[in-house]
């Protein structure tokens, strides 16, 4: 399940939603707001979705996840809206019976989801001035295709 929230991720429920006893490993990427960006102090962000198409696209990528890699469950949350430094942007939890796929799905998703899905970030700066931010630099995805 991918969820866009306009309200603070609960990752604790969230995690409950994945838990399987059949399921040994656990992993889980949790994106916070950071104080900078490319040498610039930032003060705070926005996230602005289109909600139908990324929680589409979103399913999509979980999906995906649990097709490539042998796990039981994912689950995956996006903010949008203003948030402040240290806040939670994503939360992603996956279970497998085993730690290596876990890990393996969830580095994964959290590089598909800032690769595919239509999120955009606009960063504010202790300078007064803010600027829109590509969601994808470093990710990673290309080695998964």
């Amino acid at each position: 399940m991918f969820s866009i929230s306009p309200t603070p991720l609960d990752t604790a429920a969230l995690r409950e939603k994945v838990l399987d006893p059949t399921c040994g490993g656990l992993a889980s990427f949790e994106g916070l707001v950071r104080n900078h960006h490319q040498g610039r102090d930032v003060k705070s962000l926005d996230y602005e979705a289109h909600p139908t198409l990324a929680e589409k696209e979103g399913q999509r990528i979980l999906l995906e996840a649990k097709d490539r890699f042998d796990i039981t469950h994912a689950i995956a949350s996006h903010r949008i809206g203003e948030l402040a430094i240290g806040e939670l942007a994503i939360v992603i939890h996956v279970t497998a019976s085993h730690r290596a796929a876990a890990f393996d799905a969830c580095r994964f998703l959290i590089d598909e989801i800032k690769h595919r899905v239509p999120i955009w970030k606009r960063e504010h700066y202790t300078d007064g001035t803010t600027t829109w931010v590509e969601q994808c630099q470093g990710c990673s995805a290309a080695k998964h295709h």
